[in-house]
């Protein structure tokens, strides 16, 4: 079963993003694509519905089955086929906006080529209700169809996670690995570009597996980890003052660390110090 729909390409228009095409092709033994690096000015999304296929990348073959995807930028080269054995049903769209490129790039997503989709059929009713737009309405509803673009892409960079760096659980230890790292040097000023480097993933990629591993964000964590710190400190370190163990814990303001403790631990700082002394 082949569907596509081929919308004209708009040179002025005030939407952030359009799809070119969009289409289904299943159980597509012929389907077979390459373009030169610098043919396309666009970018698109293919996921897999079933059957096998391939994807070339720097001279590789990578074999993609129900659940990968592959995501394209502007002007890549292009080389993907499907299995003649057991051909692949793939999912398509080519899109375009002027503000995409900065929008992907700065979320991690120029970083990887490949990608898996947990939650397949999630995606594949965003792309079948933008699918039923174009085929229905064409290019006579914009703002429908740039809605429904939107809210494709949207799904797609929520759901998706990159298939060639690393496993799931290999990703997840490595966030596991820095834990004990992060909680020594907690009371320093929090930088996170510092921490997703050490991952070596993008900010916006490194607070998602955070948040996947330890259910909760990386500044919430830090924030456990000071306020154990001056606990430890309330105890430890009679001579200091509750000003200098919150300086000490990472909080210059005495007010914003009293304020957090007690949001904490249900009692003040000065309190926890007399109680537990």
């Amino acid at each position: 079963m082949y569907r596509q729909s081929l919308l004209p390409t708009l040179k002025k228009h005030e939407y952030m993003i359009l799809p070119e095409s969009v289409g289904w092709y299943g159980l597509a033994a012929d389907h077979e694509v390459y373009r030169e690096a610098g043919s396309l000015d666009n970018f698109s999304i293919h996921f897999v519905l079933s059957g096998t296929g391939f994807v070339e990348v720097d001279g590789k073959q990578y074999t993609l089955q129900k659940g990968d995807a592959f995501l394209y930028f502007p002007q890549q080269e292009q080389r993907y086929y499907s299995s003649t054995e057991n051909p692949w049903s793939i999912r398509w769209i080519h899109f375009y906006g002027s503000t995409l490129h900065t929008f992907l790039s700065e979320i991690g997503y120029g970083r990887f080529t490949l990608w898996r989709l947990p939650n397949l059929a999630k995606l594949e009713k965003m792309h079948e209700q933008l699918l039923q737009e174009a085929e229905e309405n064409s290019f006579l509803q914009l703002t429908q169809l740039s809605t429904l673009t939107y809210s494709f892409l949207s799904t797609f960079t929520n759901i998706a996670v990159p298939r060639e760096s690393h496993s799931k659980q290999e990703l997840d230890l490595r966030i596991q690995s820095l834990l004990p790292k992060m909680k020594e040097k907690a009371p320093e000023p929090f930088d996170l570009e510092y921490w997703a480097k050490e991952t070596g993933v993008s900010t916006y990629y490194f607070c998602r597996l955070f948040k996947r591993v330890t259910q909760m964000t990386p500044m919430a964590f830090i924030t456990l980890c000071r306020l154990q710190w001056s606990k430890q400190l309330l105890l430890e370190e009679k001579n200091l003052t509750v000003k200098e163990i919150a300086e000490k814990s990472g909080y210059p303001n005495p007010s914003y660390f009293n304020k957090l403790f007690l949001e904490n631990e249900g009692m003040t700082p000065t309190k926890y110090r007399q109680i537990y002394l």
